[in-house]
């Protein structure tokens, strides 16, 4: 039955999203909408839950697919973070960060 609820949330929610990654050092992503900004130390996704940030050390965007929402990233990650609504504060200061 749980199988059943879960495909019904999935069907009327938004696209799928998921987060995969091998060994900290591969993310694959989905559900993308934009690549917002990156560098080797910083990518800025929007996707499909909200905006979401991965920190890292020499980041490499490995593949892009923009009509299926695709991204994989390879490098060292440190940090995966979804900046929402709700901490408008920190998403004001972090995109103030980006456009110095």
């Amino acid at each position: 039955m749980s199988q059943n609820f879960d495909q019904s949330i999935r069907s009327t929610s938004q696209p799928d999203h998921d987060v995969i990654m091998r060994g900290r050092r591969l993310l694959d992503i989905t559900g993308v909408k934009q690549v917002e900004s990156f560098d080797n130390e910083e990518f800025l996704l929007e996707t499909s839950m909200g905006f979401l940030s991965i920190r890292g050390q020499n980041l490499q965007m490995k593949n892009l697919d923009v009509d299926k929402g695709v991204v994989s990233i390879k490098g060292k990650v440190f940090d995966l973070e979804y900046i929402d609504q709700q901490s408008g504060d920190k998403a004001k200061g972090f995109f103030s960060k980006l456009f110095k």
